[in-house]
Protein backbone atom coordinates (compact mmCIF):
# COMPACT_ATOMS: atom_id res chain seq x y z
CA UNK A 1 0.00 0.00 0.00
CA UNK A 2 0.99 3.35 -0.51
CA UNK A 3 2.52 5.86 2.00
CA UNK A 4 1.50 8.75 0.14
CA UNK A 5 -1.05 11.36 1.71
CA UNK A 6 -4.55 11.83 0.38
CA UNK A 7 -5.82 14.47 -0.55
CA UNK A 8 -8.81 16.44 -0.73
CA UNK A 9 -9.31 19.11 -4.04
CA UNK A 10 -11.52 22.21 -3.93
CA UNK A 11 -11.99 24.28 -6.90
CA UNK A 12 -13.20 27.34 -8.17
CA UNK A 13 -15.66 29.80 -5.72
CA UNK A 14 -15.95 27.18 -3.33
CA UNK A 15 -12.43 26.98 -2.43
CA UNK A 16 -12.18 30.69 -2.22
CA UNK A 17 -15.29 31.02 -0.01
CA UNK A 18 -13.73 28.46 2.76
CA UNK A 19 -10.12 30.26 2.10
CA UNK A 20 -12.09 33.98 2.79
CA UNK A 21 -13.64 32.27 5.67
CA UNK A 22 -10.46 31.60 7.54
CA UNK A 23 -9.34 35.04 6.45
CA UNK A 24 -12.36 36.76 7.67
CA UNK A 25 -12.04 34.83 11.75
CA UNK A 26 -8.23 35.86 11.93
CA UNK A 27 -8.66 39.31 10.77
CA UNK A 28 -11.79 39.65 12.97
CA UNK A 29 -9.56 38.68 16.32
CA UNK A 30 -6.32 40.73 14.91
CA UNK A 31 -8.18 44.00 13.79
CA UNK A 32 -9.81 44.35 17.34
CA UNK A 33 -6.39 45.52 18.64
CA UNK A 34 -5.79 48.30 16.01
CA UNK A 35 -5.89 51.89 17.41
CA UNK A 36 -5.03 53.63 20.45
CA UNK A 37 -8.52 52.18 21.78
CA UNK A 38 -7.94 48.84 20.50
CA UNK A 39 -8.89 46.12 22.68
CA UNK A 40 -6.70 43.51 24.34
CA UNK A 41 -6.94 39.86 23.61
CA UNK A 42 -6.68 37.13 25.78
CA UNK A 43 -4.98 33.51 23.96
CA UNK A 44 -4.31 30.14 25.85
CA UNK A 45 -0.60 28.92 25.19
CA UNK A 46 0.26 25.56 24.45
CA UNK A 47 0.53 24.60 28.18
CA UNK A 48 -2.95 26.47 29.24
CA UNK A 49 -1.74 29.41 30.32
CA UNK A 50 -3.49 32.75 29.70
CA UNK A 51 -1.68 35.41 27.88
CA UNK A 52 -2.57 39.24 27.59
CA UNK A 53 -1.33 40.97 24.55
CA UNK A 54 -2.36 43.64 22.13
CA UNK A 55 0.29 42.96 19.90
CA UNK A 56 -1.16 41.68 16.48
CA UNK A 57 1.19 39.21 15.18
CA UNK A 58 1.58 37.31 19.15
CA UNK A 59 -2.68 37.30 18.43
CA UNK A 60 -2.23 35.94 14.94
CA UNK A 61 0.84 33.57 15.54
CA UNK A 62 -1.68 31.80 18.06
CA UNK A 63 -4.51 31.25 15.75
CA UNK A 64 -4.68 27.67 13.93
CA UNK A 65 -8.11 26.44 13.07
CA UNK A 66 -9.83 23.28 12.75
CA UNK A 67 -10.72 23.04 8.76
CA UNK A 68 -8.27 22.87 6.91
CA UNK A 69 -9.00 25.12 4.26
CA UNK A 70 -9.86 28.32 6.51
CA UNK A 71 -6.51 27.53 8.45
CA UNK A 72 -4.58 27.79 5.08
CA UNK A 73 -6.46 30.84 4.75
CA UNK A 74 -5.34 32.38 7.48
CA UNK A 75 -2.11 30.93 7.62
CA UNK A 76 -1.77 33.48 3.92
CA UNK A 77 -2.93 36.57 5.66
CA UNK A 78 -0.47 36.06 8.50
CA UNK A 79 2.50 35.52 5.94
CA UNK A 80 1.50 39.25 5.02
CA UNK A 81 1.68 40.00 8.59
CA UNK A 82 5.31 38.40 9.36
CA UNK A 83 6.58 39.85 5.59
CA UNK A 84 5.70 43.22 7.34
CA UNK A 85 7.33 42.95 10.59
CA UNK A 86 10.85 41.21 9.14
CA UNK A 87 10.81 44.62 7.01
CA UNK A 88 9.75 47.23 8.92
CA UNK A 89 9.51 46.00 12.80
CA UNK A 90 5.82 46.46 13.22
CA UNK A 91 2.23 46.99 11.05
CA UNK A 92 1.18 43.32 11.67
CA UNK A 93 -2.80 44.37 12.26
CA UNK A 94 -2.54 47.05 9.64
CA UNK A 95 -1.33 44.71 7.34
CA UNK A 96 -3.83 42.20 8.34
CA UNK A 97 -6.80 44.67 7.87
CA UNK A 98 -5.52 45.88 4.24
CA UNK A 99 -5.49 42.40 2.74
CA UNK A 100 -8.77 41.47 4.11
CA UNK A 101 -10.03 44.76 2.96
CA UNK A 102 -8.54 44.28 -0.89
CA UNK A 103 -10.20 41.05 -0.77
CA UNK A 104 -13.49 42.13 0.51
CA UNK A 105 -13.49 44.90 -2.24
CA UNK A 106 -11.93 42.97 -5.22
CA UNK A 107 -13.91 39.15 -4.62
CA UNK A 108 -17.09 40.79 -5.91
CA UNK A 109 -16.07 42.05 -9.09
CA UNK A 110 -12.75 39.01 -9.92
CA UNK A 111 -15.72 37.52 -12.53
CA UNK A 112 -16.02 40.07 -14.31
CA UNK A 113 -12.81 41.71 -14.40
CA UNK A 114 -10.29 38.64 -13.72
CA UNK A 115 -7.92 38.38 -11.85
CA UNK A 116 -4.77 39.44 -14.13
CA UNK A 117 -6.34 42.87 -14.96
CA UNK A 118 -7.32 43.46 -10.82
CA UNK A 119 -3.81 42.51 -10.28
CA UNK A 120 -2.44 44.87 -12.49
CA UNK A 121 -5.17 47.30 -11.19
CA UNK A 122 -4.33 46.59 -7.96
CA UNK A 123 -0.60 47.32 -8.32
CA UNK A 124 -0.50 50.29 -10.30
CA UNK A 125 -2.73 52.04 -7.25
CA UNK A 126 0.14 50.46 -4.80
CA UNK A 127 2.68 52.23 -6.61
CA UNK A 128 0.42 55.48 -7.04
CA UNK A 129 -0.34 55.22 -2.87
CA UNK A 130 3.14 54.55 -1.89
CA UNK A 131 4.24 58.33 -4.32
CA UNK A 132 1.35 59.84 -2.20
CA UNK A 133 2.69 58.50 1.18
CA UNK A 134 6.83 59.44 0.65
CA UNK A 135 5.84 63.23 -0.77
CA UNK A 136 3.89 63.70 2.48
CA UNK A 137 5.86 61.97 4.55
CA UNK A 138 8.11 64.40 7.34
CA UNK A 139 11.47 63.62 8.66
CA UNK A 140 11.63 62.43 12.51
CA UNK A 141 13.13 65.36 14.84
CA UNK A 142 13.13 66.32 18.30
CA UNK A 143 10.19 64.96 20.53
CA UNK A 144 8.79 63.81 17.47
CA UNK A 145 10.46 60.57 19.15
CA UNK A 146 8.66 60.97 22.03
CA UNK A 147 5.37 60.76 19.97
CA UNK A 148 6.52 57.72 18.15
CA UNK A 149 6.98 55.76 21.07
CA UNK A 150 4.63 56.63 22.81
CA UNK A 151 1.99 55.93 20.06
CA UNK A 152 3.81 52.21 19.29
CA UNK A 153 3.48 51.64 23.12
CA UNK A 154 -0.25 52.09 22.68
CA UNK A 155 0.23 55.82 24.63
CA UNK A 156 2.12 55.38 27.56
CA UNK A 157 3.98 58.13 27.60
CA UNK A 158 6.28 56.58 30.58
CA UNK A 159 7.45 53.82 28.19
CA UNK A 160 7.45 56.06 25.40
CA UNK A 161 9.79 58.63 27.01
CA UNK A 162 11.88 55.74 28.09
CA UNK A 163 12.22 54.34 24.68
CA UNK A 164 12.93 57.92 23.11
CA UNK A 165 15.48 58.59 25.24
CA UNK A 166 17.16 55.29 24.51
CA UNK A 167 17.08 56.10 20.93
CA UNK A 168 18.63 59.90 21.10
CA UNK A 169 21.31 58.60 23.48
CA UNK A 170 22.95 56.30 21.14
CA UNK A 171 22.32 59.11 17.62
CA UNK A 172 22.25 57.99 14.38
CA UNK A 173 25.34 55.13 14.76
CA UNK A 174 23.89 53.35 18.01
CA UNK A 175 21.40 50.26 18.16
CA UNK A 176 18.20 50.37 20.66
CA UNK A 177 17.71 47.06 22.23
CA UNK A 178 15.08 45.17 24.61
CA UNK A 179 15.40 42.89 27.32
CA UNK A 180 13.47 41.81 30.98
CA UNK A 181 14.28 42.81 33.93
CA UNK A 182 13.00 41.07 36.95
CA UNK A 183 12.42 45.09 38.62
CA UNK A 184 8.38 46.71 38.57
CA UNK A 185 10.71 49.65 36.63
CA UNK A 186 11.24 50.08 33.36
CA UNK A 187 14.80 52.07 32.54
CA UNK A 188 17.06 52.12 30.07
CA UNK A 189 20.96 51.32 30.20
CA UNK A 190 23.69 52.65 27.54
CA UNK A 191 26.97 51.27 27.06
CA UNK A 192 29.66 50.96 23.96
CA UNK A 193 28.72 48.59 21.48
CA UNK A 194 28.88 47.72 18.03
CA UNK A 195 25.93 45.91 14.71
CA UNK A 196 27.87 43.22 12.78
CA UNK A 197 25.54 42.31 9.73
CA UNK A 198 26.77 38.86 10.09
CA UNK A 199 23.52 36.56 11.94
CA UNK A 200 23.06 33.07 12.80
CA UNK A 201 24.87 30.20 10.58
CA UNK A 202 22.96 27.52 11.97
CA UNK A 203 19.72 27.23 14.32
CA UNK A 204 20.76 25.12 17.37
CA UNK A 205 23.24 27.77 18.29
CA UNK A 206 20.08 29.69 19.70
CA UNK A 207 19.68 29.86 23.02
CA UNK A 208 16.50 31.53 23.67
CA UNK A 209 14.02 29.82 21.54
CA UNK A 210 11.11 32.26 22.11
CA UNK A 211 13.49 35.23 20.34
CA UNK A 212 15.21 33.14 17.87
CA UNK A 213 18.76 34.84 19.39
CA UNK A 214 22.30 33.08 20.28
CA UNK A 215 23.42 35.00 23.17
CA UNK A 216 26.97 34.54 24.99
CA UNK A 217 28.06 36.31 28.14
CA UNK A 218 31.43 37.43 28.11
CA UNK A 219 32.57 35.02 25.59
CA UNK A 220 35.34 34.74 24.29
CA UNK A 221 36.03 34.95 20.88
CA UNK A 222 38.08 33.41 18.26
CA UNK A 223 38.52 35.69 14.72
CA UNK A 224 40.03 34.17 11.76
CA UNK A 225 40.13 35.33 8.33
CA UNK A 226 41.40 32.16 6.28
CA UNK A 227 38.82 29.22 6.07
CA UNK A 228 38.63 26.46 8.48
CA UNK A 229 37.80 22.88 7.21
CA UNK A 230 38.17 20.63 9.94
CA UNK A 231 37.64 20.86 13.51
CA UNK A 232 40.91 19.59 14.62
CA UNK A 233 42.31 22.93 13.65
CA UNK A 234 40.32 24.57 16.81
CA UNK A 235 40.55 21.73 18.59
CA UNK A 236 42.67 23.60 21.49
CA UNK A 237 40.91 26.61 21.47
CA UNK A 238 37.39 24.58 22.16
CA UNK A 239 39.03 22.65 24.57
CA UNK A 240 40.86 25.52 26.56
CA UNK A 241 36.97 27.63 26.32
CA UNK A 242 35.23 23.81 28.33
CA UNK A 243 38.23 23.73 30.25
CA UNK A 244 37.90 27.31 31.93
CA UNK A 245 34.10 27.07 31.57
CA UNK A 246 33.92 30.27 28.95
CA UNK A 247 31.28 30.59 26.36
CA UNK A 248 33.04 30.76 22.54
CA UNK A 249 32.28 33.04 19.82
CA UNK A 250 33.95 32.12 16.60
CA UNK A 251 34.13 34.56 13.79
CA UNK A 252 35.35 32.86 10.95
CA UNK A 253 34.01 30.89 7.39
CA UNK A 254 34.25 27.68 8.67
CA UNK A 255 33.13 24.56 6.91
CA UNK A 256 29.27 23.01 7.20
CA UNK A 257 30.57 20.01 8.75
CA UNK A 258 32.99 21.74 11.26
CA UNK A 259 29.64 23.92 12.08
CA UNK A 260 27.58 21.03 12.29
CA UNK A 261 29.66 19.21 14.84
CA UNK A 262 30.47 22.51 16.93
CA UNK A 263 26.58 22.77 17.18
CA UNK A 264 25.90 19.62 18.34
CA UNK A 265 28.41 20.07 20.69
CA UNK A 266 26.63 22.56 21.94
CA UNK A 267 23.65 20.71 21.81
CA UNK A 268 25.27 18.53 24.49
CA UNK A 269 26.03 21.47 26.66
CA UNK A 270 29.56 20.38 26.03
CA UNK A 271 30.56 23.79 24.87
CA UNK A 272 29.19 26.94 24.76
CA UNK A 273 29.70 28.10 21.29
CA UNK A 274 28.30 30.49 17.95
CA UNK A 275 29.27 30.94 15.07
CA UNK A 276 29.12 34.02 13.03
CA UNK A 277 30.58 34.51 8.97
CA UNK A 278 33.43 36.68 8.99
CA UNK A 279 33.03 40.06 6.84
CA UNK A 280 33.29 39.98 3.00
CA UNK A 281 34.14 42.53 0.45
CA UNK A 282 37.72 43.38 -0.30
CA UNK A 283 38.78 46.47 1.83
CA UNK A 284 35.31 46.49 3.84
CA UNK A 285 36.67 43.35 4.95
CA UNK A 286 39.37 44.26 6.12
CA UNK A 287 38.54 47.14 7.43
CA UNK A 288 35.65 45.17 9.95
CA UNK A 289 38.08 42.27 10.33
CA UNK A 290 40.38 45.18 11.67
CA UNK A 291 37.96 46.93 13.78
CA UNK A 292 36.35 43.81 15.35
CA UNK A 293 40.03 42.55 16.69
CA UNK A 294 40.45 46.10 17.70
CA UNK A 295 37.18 45.98 19.92
CA UNK A 296 37.51 42.39 20.99
CA UNK A 297 41.11 42.56 21.90
CA UNK A 298 41.71 39.56 19.73
CA UNK A 299 44.21 39.05 17.35
CA UNK A 300 43.30 38.00 13.47
CA UNK A 301 44.17 34.54 12.41
CA UNK A 302 45.51 34.15 9.02
CA UNK A 303 47.39 31.18 7.49
CA UNK A 304 48.42 33.23 4.31
CA UNK A 305 50.02 35.39 6.14
CA UNK A 306 51.93 32.71 7.82
CA UNK A 307 49.85 31.94 10.77
CA UNK A 308 49.21 27.89 12.08
CA UNK A 309 45.90 27.19 13.41
CA UNK A 310 47.32 24.17 14.98
CA UNK A 311 49.06 26.94 17.60
CA UNK A 312 46.54 29.24 18.34
CA UNK A 313 46.48 30.16 22.00
CA UNK A 314 44.70 31.51 24.72
CA UNK A 315 46.69 34.89 24.52
CA UNK A 316 45.22 35.44 20.71
CA UNK A 317 41.40 35.54 21.84
CA UNK A 318 39.32 38.30 22.53
CA UNK A 319 36.33 39.23 24.95
CA UNK A 320 33.15 41.10 25.04
CA UNK A 321 30.29 42.06 27.68
CA UNK A 322 27.60 40.55 25.46
CA UNK A 323 27.02 38.89 21.94
CA UNK A 324 23.43 38.55 20.93
CA UNK A 325 23.01 37.30 17.64
CA UNK A 326 19.58 36.99 15.09
CA UNK A 327 18.80 35.75 11.79
CA UNK A 328 20.25 39.00 9.93
CA UNK A 329 22.87 40.09 12.80
CA UNK A 330 25.02 40.04 15.95
CA UNK A 331 25.35 42.90 18.26
CA UNK A 332 28.06 43.44 20.56
CA UNK A 333 28.41 45.07 23.48
CA UNK A 334 31.46 45.85 25.45
CA UNK A 335 32.31 47.18 28.89
CA UNK A 336 34.24 50.16 27.79
CA UNK A 337 36.80 51.21 24.85
CA UNK A 338 40.17 50.83 25.03
CA UNK A 339 42.46 53.97 24.74
CA UNK A 340 44.10 52.26 21.62
CA UNK A 341 40.48 52.46 20.12
CA UNK A 342 39.64 56.19 20.97
CA UNK A 343 43.56 57.35 19.47
CA UNK A 344 42.03 55.29 16.34
CA UNK A 345 38.66 57.13 16.75
CA UNK A 346 40.70 60.69 16.79
CA UNK A 347 43.09 59.69 13.80
CA UNK A 348 39.85 58.76 11.36
CA UNK A 349 37.96 62.14 12.58
CA UNK A 350 41.30 64.05 11.06
CA UNK A 351 41.55 61.86 8.25
CA UNK A 352 37.68 62.72 7.26
CA UNK A 353 39.08 66.44 7.41
CA UNK A 354 41.35 65.61 5.06
CA UNK A 355 39.56 63.30 2.73
CA UNK A 356 38.03 64.90 -0.56
CA UNK A 357 37.00 61.60 -2.49
CA UNK A 358 33.64 60.43 -1.64
CA UNK A 359 34.50 56.28 -1.62
CA UNK A 360 37.18 57.04 0.87
CA UNK A 361 34.77 59.93 3.11
CA UNK A 362 31.90 56.95 2.80
CA UNK A 363 34.63 53.99 4.07
CA UNK A 364 36.18 56.19 6.93
CA UNK A 365 32.37 57.20 8.24
CA UNK A 366 31.54 53.80 8.41
CA UNK A 367 34.65 52.66 10.17
CA UNK A 368 33.90 55.64 12.59
CA UNK A 369 30.21 54.96 13.33
CA UNK A 370 31.50 51.48 13.72
CA UNK A 371 33.97 52.24 16.75
CA UNK A 372 32.08 54.96 18.25
CA UNK A 373 28.69 53.54 18.17
CA UNK A 374 26.66 52.56 21.32
CA UNK A 375 23.70 50.20 22.34
CA UNK A 376 21.14 51.14 24.41
CA UNK A 377 19.02 48.67 26.44
CA UNK A 378 15.18 48.91 27.35
CA UNK A 379 15.50 47.03 30.23
CA UNK A 380 11.26 46.22 30.79
CA UNK A 381 9.81 45.67 34.31
CA UNK A 382 6.25 44.61 35.52
CA UNK A 383 4.87 43.69 38.37
CA UNK A 384 3.96 40.02 36.95
CA UNK A 385 4.90 37.52 34.43
CA UNK A 386 1.43 38.81 32.42
CA UNK A 387 2.05 42.09 32.82
CA UNK A 388 5.73 41.74 31.77
CA UNK A 389 4.82 39.46 27.98
CA UNK A 390 2.63 41.81 27.63
CA UNK A 391 4.91 44.90 28.37
CA UNK A 392 7.23 43.55 26.03
CA UNK A 393 5.53 43.15 23.13
CA UNK A 394 5.07 46.66 23.46
CA UNK A 395 8.32 48.08 24.13
CA UNK A 396 9.51 45.72 20.93
CA UNK A 397 6.60 47.12 18.82
CA UNK A 398 7.98 50.52 19.59
CA UNK A 399 11.76 50.24 19.62
CA UNK A 400 10.96 48.60 15.92
CA UNK A 401 8.32 51.62 14.55
CA UNK A 402 10.62 54.28 16.29
CA UNK A 403 13.98 52.83 14.55
CA UNK A 404 11.45 53.08 10.91
CA UNK A 405 10.19 56.37 11.70
CA UNK A 406 13.96 57.62 12.38
CA UNK A 407 14.72 56.27 9.23
CA UNK A 408 12.10 57.28 6.51
CA UNK A 409 10.43 59.69 8.10
CA UNK A 410 6.59 59.53 9.63
CA UNK A 411 2.85 59.85 7.69
CA UNK A 412 -0.40 61.35 9.68
CA UNK A 413 -1.91 58.43 12.03
CA UNK A 414 -4.92 56.58 12.08
CA UNK A 415 -5.20 55.38 8.76
CA UNK A 416 -5.25 59.06 7.81
CA UNK A 417 -2.50 59.01 5.58
CA UNK A 418 -4.26 55.86 3.80
CA UNK A 419 -7.59 57.74 3.72
CA UNK A 420 -5.88 61.10 2.46
CA UNK A 421 -4.33 59.01 -0.19
CA UNK A 422 -7.53 57.67 -1.02
CA UNK A 423 -9.51 60.96 -1.76
CA UNK A 424 -6.40 62.92 -3.40
CA UNK A 425 -5.35 59.72 -5.60
CA UNK A 426 -7.14 60.00 -9.01
CA UNK A 427 -7.74 55.86 -9.98
CA UNK A 428 -7.31 54.87 -13.96
CA UNK A 429 -9.74 52.17 -13.60
CA UNK A 430 -12.03 49.84 -11.79
CA UNK A 431 -9.18 47.83 -10.29
CA UNK A 432 -7.02 51.09 -8.81
CA UNK A 433 -11.20 51.95 -7.41
CA UNK A 434 -10.77 48.71 -5.60
CA UNK A 435 -7.27 49.40 -4.15
CA UNK A 436 -8.45 52.99 -2.79
CA UNK A 437 -11.16 52.20 -1.58
CA UNK A 438 -9.69 48.83 0.48
CA UNK A 439 -7.40 50.88 1.86
CA UNK A 440 -9.89 53.47 4.09
CA UNK A 441 -10.58 50.09 5.95
CA UNK A 442 -7.75 51.02 8.88
CA UNK A 443 -9.03 54.86 9.28
CA UNK A 444 -12.63 52.92 9.87
CA UNK A 445 -11.62 50.38 11.91
CA UNK A 446 -9.77 53.13 14.60
CA UNK A 447 -13.13 54.39 14.48
CA UNK A 448 -15.53 51.18 15.23
CA UNK A 449 -12.70 50.42 18.21
CA UNK A 450 -13.29 53.67 19.92
CA UNK A 451 -16.80 53.23 19.29
CA UNK A 452 -17.15 56.41 17.48
CA UNK A 453 -19.77 56.46 14.61
CA UNK A 454 -18.37 57.73 11.29
CA UNK A 455 -16.20 61.25 11.08
CA UNK A 456 -15.13 62.41 8.13
CA UNK A 457 -12.59 65.66 7.46
CA UNK A 458 -12.23 66.68 3.70
CA UNK A 459 -9.29 68.52 4.74
CA UNK A 460 -5.91 66.50 4.38
CA UNK A 461 -4.31 65.98 7.36
CA UNK A 462 -6.68 66.16 9.68
CA UNK A 463 -8.78 63.21 11.47
CA UNK A 464 -10.44 62.27 14.88
CA UNK A 465 -8.37 61.76 17.80
CA UNK A 466 -9.96 59.13 19.53
CA UNK A 467 -8.76 59.21 23.01
CA UNK A 468 -10.13 63.12 23.37
CA UNK A 469 -12.91 62.69 20.34
CA UNK A 470 -11.47 65.69 18.83
CA UNK A 471 -11.14 66.69 15.31
CA UNK A 472 -7.20 67.29 15.22
CA UNK A 473 -3.99 67.85 12.74
CA UNK A 474 -2.90 64.45 13.09
CA UNK A 475 0.58 65.33 13.14
CA UNK A 476 0.19 68.34 15.33
CA UNK A 477 -1.44 66.53 17.70
CA UNK A 478 1.38 63.97 17.23
CA UNK A 479 -0.96 61.15 15.89
CA UNK A 480 1.61 59.50 13.68
CA UNK A 481 2.84 56.36 11.65
CA UNK A 482 6.29 55.36 10.63
CA UNK A 483 6.09 55.83 6.49
CA UNK A 484 8.04 52.46 6.10
CA UNK A 485 5.43 50.08 7.87
CA UNK A 486 2.53 51.80 6.11
CA UNK A 487 4.19 51.02 2.59
CA UNK A 488 5.84 47.71 4.05
CA UNK A 489 2.14 46.83 5.39
CA UNK A 490 0.18 47.92 2.09
CA UNK A 491 2.70 46.08 -0.57
CA UNK A 492 2.55 43.22 1.62
CA UNK A 493 -1.34 43.07 1.82
CA UNK A 494 -1.93 43.69 -1.89
CA UNK A 495 0.82 40.91 -2.83
CA UNK A 496 -1.06 38.47 -0.69
CA UNK A 497 -4.60 39.37 -1.41
CA UNK A 498 -4.04 39.10 -5.32
CA UNK A 499 -2.43 36.11 -4.94
CA UNK A 500 -5.27 34.08 -3.43
CA UNK A 501 -7.72 36.03 -5.87
CA UNK A 502 -5.52 34.16 -8.98
CA UNK A 503 -6.03 30.94 -6.60
CA UNK A 504 -8.69 28.52 -8.39
CA UNK A 505 -7.68 25.31 -6.66
CA UNK A 506 -6.90 24.40 -3.25
CA UNK A 507 -5.15 20.50 -2.59
CA UNK A 508 -5.28 20.08 1.31
CA UNK A 509 -4.39 16.80 3.38
CA UNK A 510 -7.07 15.04 4.16
CA UNK A 511 -8.15 14.74 7.91
CA UNK A 512 -9.56 12.15 10.29
CA UNK A 513 -12.86 13.39 11.49
CA UNK A 514 -12.38 12.71 15.18
CA UNK A 515 -15.69 12.33 15.90
CA UNK A 516 -16.34 9.46 13.59
CA UNK A 517 -13.79 7.20 15.39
Amino acid sequence: MSDAIVKNLSFGYEAKDQLFEGINKLTKAVSSTLGASGKRVILEDGGGNPIITKDGVTVADSIVLLDPIENMGATLLKEAARKTVKEAGDGTTTATVLAHSILTQAYPELEELGARSLKEGIDNAVNKVIDYLETNSIKVTGQMIDQVASISTNNDKVLGAVIAEAFRSVDETGVVMMEATELSKTTSELIEGMQYEKGLTNSHFITKAETRVAELNNPLVLLIESPVENVRKIQNILEHAIKNNKALLIIADLDPKVISTLAMNKIKNIVKVNVINAPTYGITKKDMLTDLALLTGATIINEDLGDDMDMILPEHLGTCLKSITNDTETIFKFENITDEVADIIATIKEDLNKSNTAPEVIRLEKRLARLSAKIATVKVGADSSIELKEKTDRVEDAICATKAAIKEGIVAGGGVALLNAAMFIKPKDKAESILLEAIKAPYHIILDNANISEAHSEKKGWGLDVITGKSVKMVKAGIIDPLLVTKAALKNAASVATTILSTDCIINNLRINEGNR
